[in-house]
Order: C-alpha cells, then sequence, then structure tokens
C-alpha cells in the first residue's frame, strides 16, 4: 500500500533500449517530500557530472508532490528539472507547472517520472495506470504544442492530459520551454531536453485512483481555514483585458489568483498571466498607443512555438534599443523593426528563432550572447533588460531590493519564486508608504514579519546590508520546502501567509496540513530543515557539475556599477524601500556594493553551515542533513570542506 499523501511508484523510462522500470517512491519522500526534492535526487543518483544537457545520460523528471490530489490548498502543482544549456554554463535547472498533468500522472500511479536516454525516431510516452508504452510520434514533430495537443486528444480522448515541446525544443533552443494544457508553461531551458531526446510529449490517461488522507476531517478543516482566511484585496486582475478575457482557477486549486484566460484561434482557450502578459505591451503600446490584439497573439506564438517569455520580454526591449540606436536593421537582421508591435513583427520573430532562420539562430542563443555577436554598443545596453547570466528580464533588482542579490547568486536560473518572498512584503509596505490600497502594513509590521519570518527585523531595513544573509537563507529553506510540497507561490508566499494569522506558537499552515494528510506530525523545525536538506543536495549536484563555489556566486557585473535610474523598476519607479526604523528611503543611485556583496557572502556561507572562504559544504553540515552519501561522493571529488 502507498504511503498516504503519495501514488506509491516512481516510473523511469529509458528511450535508448525501450526499458521501463517501476520502483518504490518510500524511498524518497521522508527526506525529500516530492516535487523539486525528489527530482534533484533522482537526478543525483541518474545522470553522470560529465554528462551534457543534450547527452542521452541526462535525465527528463517530473514530479508531483504529497499535496496533489487534496484540492483547496493550491497544491496541484508539479515541477520539471534536468541539466539545461542555458546562460554561460550548462547546468541543473528546474521549473515549477500548474494544471492537470501532474495531478493525472499521480492518479495513475506515479509521484516521479524519470526519463533517460534517446530514441532513434520522434516518440511519445503513453501512460496508461500500469500501462506503459513508446510510441511512434513522427507525424507530430514539427507541429506548436497546442496542435500536437489537439491531435493527441483526437487520438486518445479529451480526457488525457498532455505535456508537449514545439518547434523551438525540437531545434533545442537554450531557452525552449515545456508546455501542458491551459498554458500551464516549464521553463528552465527543459523543453530542448526533452527535444534532444526525439521526445514530443508525455501522454497521461485519466484514472479514478486518488491519494488517500491520514486524517480527511483535519484535511476538511484546514481547507476551511484557509479559504476563510484568505483576505479578498476586492482588486481587478492585473492581467485582466476588459470584455476579453476571464477568470480561471487552475485545476485543483479551490483558491483562485486572478489568473485570466481568453478563447481565440481554433475556439481554444489561451492563457493572459503574469509576466507573460506583458511579454509585449511595450512594443504594442509604442506602436499603437492602446491595447491591441497582437499583446496576445505574443503570448500565443511563445507558447506555442515553446519559448520562455521571460528570455523574449528582454530580448524584444533590447532589439528595440539597439534598432534605435542604429546598430541593426531590417536588412541585417530580416525582421520587420519598423513594425515592432504589430503582429507581423512577433509572428517574424518568433518563427525565425523557433526554427533558427538567419538572425533568428543569433537569437535563440539568448540576449546576452546575441548582444555579444552585435557588438559593444549592444552589449552595454543589456544591463536596461537582463538580470541573470541566462539572459531573464528583470524585475525584482537586487540594487533596490538587497536580499535577492545572494538569491540571484547562488541559484542556477532566475529563482523566481524566492524572489516574490521579498518583493511582496515590500509591495504590501509600499501600499501602506504610497497610501495605496494595503494601508495596514505598515514599517513596523514590515519588521514584525521579518524578524518572524527572516530570523532579523534588520532585514526590513535596505538601508544596510546587515540582517539579509539569513534571511536569504531563511527564504531558499522555505522555498524548497514549499516547492517539493508543491504549493503555488502566488497563494503561498511569506506576505500572504502573515495575513492568514497563525497564531503565536502554532506551527506554519504547510506543517498541519502535511501532517494531516500524511499522518506524520512535523514542526516547522522539521520542515525548515527539510527544505535545507533538499537545498544543499541541489548545491551539491551544481558544485559537481562544475560550479566553482564561491567564485560562481556572482552577479552580472553591472548590478555592482550601474546605478538603479528612475522608472527602471516598474513596480516601484521611484525605488522606495522602508530604511532605519521604517523611515521611506529610495534605492534610486544605488549599486550592490563589491565589498558588502562579499561579507553578506560570507554570512550567508556560516550561516548554511558551510567553508566561508570557499563556498564548498561542510562534511558535518551534510551528515546533520543525512546527506552522508553526498559528503561522501564530494569528498572524493576535493568538493567538502
Amino acid at each position: 500500500m502507498a504511503e498516504y499523501g503519495y501514488a506509491g511508484k516512481i516510473l523511469k523510462v529509458d528511450l535508448s533500449d525501450g526499458k521501463i522500470k517501476k520502483q518504490p517512491s518510500a524511498d524518497y519522500t521522508d527526506k525529500f517530500l516530492g516535487g523539486q526534492g525528489i527530482g534533484a535526487r533522482l537526478f543525483w543518483e541518474m545522470v553522470p557530472p560529465q554528462a551534457k544537457a543534450f547527452d542521452p545520460e541526462n535525465c527528463f523528471i517530473a514530479a508531483n508532490g504529497p499535496l496533489t490530489g487534496f484540492p483547496g490548498f493550491a497544491g496541484f502543482r508539479w515541477k520539471i528539472c534536468g541539466k539545461a544549456p542555458r546562460g554561460d554554463r550548462e547546468t541543473f535547472s528546474y521549473a515549477n507547472l500548474s494544471e492537470r498533468w501532474g495531478a493525472w500522472l499521480k492518479y495513475a500511479g506515479y509521484d516521479a517520472l524519470a526519463v533517460q536516454g534517446k530514441a532513434d525516431k520522434p516518440v511519445y510516452i503513453f501512460i496508461d495506470n500500469d500501462s506503459v508504452e513508446i510510441r511512434d510520434a513522427s507525424h507530430l514533430w514539427g507541429q506548436s504544442t497546442f496542435d500536437t495537443m489537439d491531435n493527441l486528444k483526437a487520438e486518445h480522448g479529451k480526457k488525457v492530459s498532455v505535456l508537449t515541446i514545439g518547434p523551438a525544443a525540437e531545434h533545442m533552443i537554450s531557452y525552449a520551454n515545456v508546455l501542458a494544457e491551459d498554458g500551464a508553461s516549464g521553463s528552465g531551458g527543459l523543453g530542448s531536453v526533452m527535444g534532444s531526446k526525439n521526445l514530443k510529449a508525455v501522454v497521461v490517461a485519466a484514472s479514478d485512483k486518488r491519494p488517500a488522507a491520514a486524517d480527511p476531517e483535519r484535511v476538511r478543516k484546514l481547507v476551511e481555514r484557509l479559504r476563510a482566511g484568505r483576505q479578498e484585496h476586492g482588486m481587478p486582475s492585473p492581467w485582466a483585458i476588459p470584455g476579453v478575457t476571464k477568470e480561471h482557477v487552475c485545476y485543483g486549486c479551490g483558491i483562485g489568483c486572478g489568473r485570466q484566460m481568453y478563447t481565440a484561434e481554433k475556439d481554444r482557450r489561451y492563457k493572459s498571466f503574469c509576466q507573460a502578459t506583458g511579454i509585449y505591451t511595450g512594443s504594442v503600446m509604442r506602436y499603437y498607443g492602446k491595447f491591441d490584439a497582437a499583446q496576445l497573439l505574443a503570448i500565443r506564438l511563445c507558447d506555442g512555438y515553446g519559448l520562455d517569455s521571460a528570455v523574449m520580454q528582454g530580448q524584444i526591449e533590447w532589439l528595440n534599443a539597439c534598432y534605435q540606436a542604429g546598430l541593426i536593421s531590417e536588412k541585417s537582421t530580416g525582421l520587420p523593426l519598423s513594425r515592432m508591435g504589430t503582429a507581423e513583427f512577433i509572428e517574424t520573430l518568433t518563427r525565425k528563432i523557433a526554427f533558427r532562420e538567419g538572425f533568428g539562430d543569433i537569437l535563440a542563443r539568448g540576449t546576452i550572447e546575441a548582444a555579444a555577436t552585435v557588438g559593444a554598443k549592444a552589449q552595454e545596453m543589456l544591463p536596461r533588460f537582463v538580470a541573470t547570466r541566462s539572459s531573464e528580464t528583470k524585475d525584482y533588482d537586487p540594487r533596490m531590493l538587497i536580499t535577492t542579490a545572494l538569491l540571484y547568486a547562488t541559484e542556477p536560473r532566475r529563482p523566481i519564486q524566492q524572489l516574490h518572498e521579498v518583493s511582496l512584503l515590500m509591495m504590501m509596505w509600499l501600499g501602506y508608504a504610497s497610501g495605496g490600497p494595503m494601508p495596514a502594513f505598515s514599517s513596523e509590521t514590515f519588521r514584525n514579519a521579518a524578524s518572524k519570518y527572516w530570523g532579523d527585523a534588520l532585514a526590513a531595513d535596505f538601508s544596510t546590508y546587515d540582517g539579509k544573509a539569513l534571511a536569504a537563507k531563511k527564504i531558499q529553506d522555505l522555498t524548497y520546502l514549499k516547492e517539493s510540497l508543491v504549493v503555488c507561490d502566488l497563494i503561498w508566499q511569506t506576505g500572504m501567509v502573515f495575513r492568514q494569522g497563525v497564531r503565536e506558537g502554532e506551527p506554519r499552515l504547510e506543517s498541519q496540513i502535511l501532517s494531516a494528510i500524511t499522518g506524520k506530525e512535523t514542526d516547522d523545525t522539521e520542515l525548515y530543515k527539510t527544505g535545507e536538506r533538499i537545498f544543499n543536495l541541489q548545491r551539491a549536484i551544481l558544485l559537481r557539475q562544475g560550479w566553482p563555489g564561491r567564485k560562481g556566486d556572482v552577479l552580472l557585473d553591472y548590478f555592482h556599477t550601474v546605478p538603479l535610474q528612475k522608472g527602471e523598476i516598474f513596480f516601484n519607479p521611484d525605488g522606495l524601500m522602508p530604511g532605519k526604523d521604517g523611515e521611506k528611503i529610495s534605492r534610486l543611485g544605488a549599486v550592490v556594493d563589491r565589498k558588502e556583496f562579499e561579507r553578506m557572502k560570507t554570512e550567508y556561507y556560516e550561516h548554511r553551515g558551510w567553508d566561508a572562504a570557499s563556498g564548498l559544504p561542510k562534511k558535518a553540515k551534510l551528515e546533520e542533513l543525512q546527506l552522508h552519501d553526498i559528503a561522501a561522493d564530494l569528498k572524493g571529488r576535493g568538493l567538502l570542506k
């Protein structure tokens, strides 16, 4: 019998030899929960350190969590991971997705799927409970993600759930996405990993199986409490377009966040949500001066081809800047740059990138790499548009939100869930400071929240670098826990939990929910320890792949040299932040001071129990976290202190 909260099995598929294996997931769940935890552990065990992103030995892993299957907690999410070809080095990467594919995998009997090897021709995996088949997908190769889903549903019935890739992943674009129903997209470059394996899709048939909870009545009461405690702000969704979009609650969520959907070509449903909504907005507004359908077309094209909107947004704005400066032309690029903002431009751009046509092949490598090709002046423009070595767009700037400097520096990709932990509290405070919609979240409240969740009220003082190292460590441990449960970032940010009003001395709601589902009483100390264990496991993976410890924990250089300008941060143009004793200050003109950044890193490593000089883990810390085999492996490679 499976453990409470789990399906009980892990499915492994080798596309090279067609072998299919199943193993108990109980060997992983106690230490690593699910989602990112199980995914990282499987990757550690299965992928040789020397394997490259497109080698057959690399794994594409998908994993759900113990909350999947229990509506009302915004916990029907799932993770994918593997080694991706992004940025200045190939490295372990991950993504978080919504909607029903992850739940369908669990209902079929699997807590995780790990795909290794490479098929001789395009294939898809078909999972129907205990039956698992590798089927020919030659007829699907070259199709968009949307067409692939439609065709597979026509073949297998509308009740199947499909995870697939588009042409961008087939051509192994470094920032290619995967896509599931209702626009659930997974970034981090992992679409290209599927493409390199000739894996077009994974189809899971509907099943009546459901995971069991140890205490169903307690689960029901916690759902009621979560719904009752959620404070409706009464504000319109920031992603809504009047007369076009309608609110959409993700499968199994039970809460909702303002996510929007709309119906367009072929009567399909498409998303309008979060960062993706703004991918083309600036260009459209410059060209038309108002909303135009090309804004939503851009999202559809990126999802259809399988392109990461977090890279595309900055790349489009960079292209515009280069064109205005005379660094590129319509002739040199083959792009209708004078019509940027129109449907014609975005259709041409996305097609050229996805199929690596002409200048699109240069852009397919990422904006930073493209700028190096165009020249020095084009590189000088990058600070306005990209925040990471993977060319991901700017938003939660460390020159303003100092804590995020450590989050960016120690992660292989844009760690959006961690960045939100800092930014949401800041936005709630900004409502108070500007007389906006959240006047109750005062500077004193911010300091109290920082003291409770980040370890020190100093973490809410953005006039100093003090207190930020411990805050970053706590944020990461908590986030890795949540990414292994797996819960929705928009609902389970610290700011939202803080507003739920958990009583003093009472465990966090995450602890209570996990205990009710699994029957294993868990307190916050153990919960944070689990997140810390999973983060240390990821650190070990990165080190074993060649991440140079402290020397690799860096920011893009411009954060240290180019002062923050007015209007550079779209949601806080004046750079307002709480300072000493909660006074209102502005971070405009600030840079991340190099000496202070290095001091923060030293404090961070000390809080982590790592060696401060090298940024390598210490044996005692890994053994404390029950990672004895990880410690032994790193020791043999000279990567342990």
